[in-house]
């Protein structure tokens, strides 16, 4: 009866995490892999389903906003498509031992990357 409720406890705490700014979507795929024995690749595409929309939504406020660059936008988005491409292939393709050591070290290196103190850059 209550097989429901951590799941639920983890998900509301990974969105209010997320809501001040930590890497909601990262912790959930480690509570969801670690905690609650979901496959990655099943973790990874919830992770993915909740991602998108959000993308689009903050996407949508950037361009209202006039946060976007043209330019950048041209030069960045056909990489980003056929490395997407890419990483969904590996991500179907090989196993899952091999896929979760770079993402662990991936994860090792984002929490390092946050404890280190950011360089400030002076636009001039």
């Amino acid at each position: 009866m209550t097989d429901w409720l951590i799941p639920l406890l983890c998900g509301l705490g990974a969105g209010i995490l997320s809501a001040w700014g930590v890497g909601g979507g990262t912790l959930l795929l480690l509570i969801m892999t670690l905690l609650l024995g979901v496959d990655q690749r099943t973790a990874q595409g919830v992770n993915l389903l909740f991602f998108l929309p959000t993308a689009l939504g903050a996407l949508l406020c950037h361009w209202r906003s006039g946060y976007l660059d043209a330019p950048t936008l041209r030069k960045s988005v056909p990489w980003a498509v056929m490395l997407a491409a890419a990483g969904a292939w590996a991500a179907t393709a090989l196993p899952v031992d091999v896929l979760r050591k770079p993402f662990g070290v991936y994860l090792l290196l984002s929490g390092v990357s946050l404890l280190l103190p950011a360089n400030k850059r002076s636009d001039k």
